[in-house]
């Protein structure tokens, strides 16, 4: 019994997959009519990069980012330390500062990233 099943599975399996690929073909069609034609333009209106300058461009890009972010820690944390040696509280300013550092390195990577580009700014004026 479980060879006449493999056989009528072997027999329909030809067909299965020319089923299937004639619905992934279509779906491939379908899918590439509905999707949104990208511009030429991108980022703000500058022209796209080339395809070997793109990969370049989002290295340049992710580095500026972590380099925002590193730099707000590495500030917060020097001035914490700085007052900490002048005043002597030992760990409160470094704490302290280090958030504030971080927390500026986030404000500076959205501002960045463009995802709120005047981010701490007052707009009504």
């Amino acid at each position: 019994m479980t060879d006449n099943a493999r056989e009528e599975d072997e027999a329909n399996r030809p067909t299965d997959e020319a089923q299937l690929s004639a619905r992934l073909r279509r779906l491939g069609e379908e899918l590439g009519c509905e999707r949104p034609r990208e511009s030429p333009e991108t980022d703000r209106g500058r022209p796209a990069a080339d395809a070997g300058g793109a990969g370049a461009a989002g290295f340049a890009r992710g580095f500026r980012l972590s380099t925002e972010l590193v730099a707000g820690v590495l500030v917060g944390a020097a001035i914490g330390w700085a007052l900490d040696r002048l005043i002597g509280t030992s760990p409160l300013g470094l704490i302290v500062f280090l958030l504030l550092g971080f927390a500026a390195g986030v404000v500076n990577v959205i501002r960045a990233a463009g995802i709120a580009p005047g981010a701490g700014r007052d707009d009504r004026t």
